[in-house]
């Protein structure tokens, strides 16, 4: 999937953290929107049609782990891209497992741009 600007949709409940992200990523990606809650999140995949999730490990209303599945069925090319201050590698291997592109720790959040970038220059 290599993309020009790859669209992306940001999932974190905490306003400043999603803020953040997104300044972060907005010079490299375009930034299709924001939501906090998983009801939120799959409503506003179907309409948005990102390219890339950044999806908080707790988002309300749907654990990542779900939220994975259920994305990659939606769409088996998007990335997602798990984001959480936690860094158990047993929680990163499930999520991986259950249909994560990749694991970012928010402790390391200036690796985001660059992890989003790798995903979308691999081939689907």
């Amino acid at each position: 999937m290599s993309l020009a600007r790859p669209r992306v949709l940001v999932a974190d409940d905490h306003p400043d953290v999603a803020k953040a992200v997104c300044r972060l990523l907005a010079l490299e990606f375009e930034i299709v929107g924001t939501v906090a809650d998983g009801s939120a999140l799959l409503e506003a995949v179907r309409r948005l049609e990102p390219d890339v999730v950044v999806l908080d490990l707790n988002l309300p209303g749907v654990h990542a782990l779900e939220a994975c599945r259920h994305l990659t069925r939606m769409n088996p090319a998007m990335k997602v891209v798990v984001f959480s201050a936690m860094s158990d590698p047993e929680v990163s291997e499930a999520l991986v497992a259950a249909g994560a592109s990749a694991f970012v720790s928010k402790l390391a959040s200036a690796e985001l741009p660059a992890t989003i970038r790798r995903l979308c220059a691999d081939p689907c």
